[in-house]
Parts: structure tokens; C-alpha cells; sequence
């Protein structure tokens, strides 16, 4: 019995040190942590630990995240990050990107650009990153004639070395009959009796 009192005080004093400072954190069955930052007034994420499967971060006055910052979760199961101030920039990009691959984002309509003003209010999923401006080339999906050069690009050399490689074909097939023709027995009767 004290054995199970010691795992359950160590398993708890091991939660304390995994848990960010202002957030609440459970233990799950799966040995995940539900990780709660939600309405803590945060303006930027805390250091997360790897095994969170749920992440709650919504109702706070995050407006950015820096690249990279959520890319160690990768048993996330859930995630909310709505009803933040975020700034739709450029910047906002890997947000977009990353909440677009992960399966379960909670409340994506209330996921909305709090700034600029252009934005405002937009949820972040909506965002095709042409309001933006001239500034964030190359960030958002390029246009569809740029599409088709760069196809360009890789279909011509394709077409070329198909091209090659049927001329070739049809040169190795002439050059397999003609041995067989002239290593055939009657060829050679054929020529020894002119």
C-alpha cells in the first residue's frame, strides 16, 4: 500500500514539474496531459510538455506564435485556441498551417484576426493570404500560372527522356531480330548454298 502511495506522490510531484506555470494540468489513462491555459491573460504560449494530448488556450490576449512552437506536440489529440487577439500578418502563417494540420481544432470560427484592420474579425481559416499585401510573397499558395511554369519545368524534361528512351527501345528490338536472324540455322544455310 505504501508502495502505491509513493508512485501515485512521485507521479504527482513528476505532473508539477512537466505543467507550464499559469496552466492547470491532468494526467489522462493514456498517460497524456490535458494542459488548461485557458482565460490566463497569457500573451504568449508557455513551454508545453512533449505528451500533451489536449491543449486548451483560448479566452487570453495571444496575438502571435513563433514559428515552430507547437512542432514537439505530436501526440495532440484536441486543441482550442479561439477568442485570442491575434495580429494577421505574415507571421501568422505557421498558425494557420499547423492548426490546418492538426485533426480536432476546437471552435475554428472563432479562431479570428483581431488586427489589422483590413482583417479584423475574419477567422483565420478564411484567410486566403491576399489581404495581406505585396508583403508575404512566396508564403501563401502561389498563383496558377506560376503553377504551370514550374510544371513546365518538370513535364519537357519527362517528355524528352520518354522520347529517348522509346527510340531506344525500337533500336535495341532491331538489333535483337537482326542477331536472331543471322544466328538462325536456315540463314545460314540460305547464304552457304549462294
Amino acid at each position: 500500500m505504501i508502495w502505491l502511495r509513493l508512485s501515485l506522490l512521485a507521479l504527482c510531484v513528476r505532473i508539477a514539474v512537466l505543467c507550464p506555470a499559469p496552466c492547470g494540468c491532468t494526467l489522462t489513462e493514456h498517460k497524456g496531459l490535458i494542459v488548461n491555459c485557458s482565460f490566463k491573460h497569457l500573451t504568449q504560449v508557455p513551454d508545453l510538455p512533449f505528451n500533451t494530448i489536449r491543449l486548451y488556450l483560448h479566452n487570453n490576449s495571444l496575438r502571435s506564435l513563433s514559428t515552430g512552437s507547437l512542432d514537439h506536440l505530436m501526440h495532440l489529440e484536441e486543441i482550442d485556441m479561439s477568442h485570442n487577439p491575434w495580429f494577421c500578418d505574415c507571421n501568422i502563417r505557421y498558425l494557420r498551417n499547423w492548426l490546418g494540420s492538426q485533426d480536432r481544432v476546437r471552435n475554428t470560427h472563432n479562431v479570428r484576426c483581431a488586427a489589422p484592420e483590413s482583417v479584423s474579425q475574419i477567422p483565420l481559416f478564411n484567410l486566403s493570404g491576399n489581404e495581406m499585401g505585396s508583403g508575404c510573397r512566396t508564403w501563401w499558395p502561389i498563383k496558377c500560372s506560376e503553377f504551370a511554369v514550374r510544371d513546365l519545368f518538370l513535364i519537357c524534361p519527362s517528355i524528352l527522356i520518354l522520347v529517348i528512351l522509346s527510340c531506344f527501345l525500337k533500336v535495341t528490338k532491331r538489333l535483337a531480330c537482326r542477331v536472331a536472324i543471322n544466328s538462325s540455322p536456315s540463314f545460314h544455310q540460305s547464304t552457304s548454298r549462294k
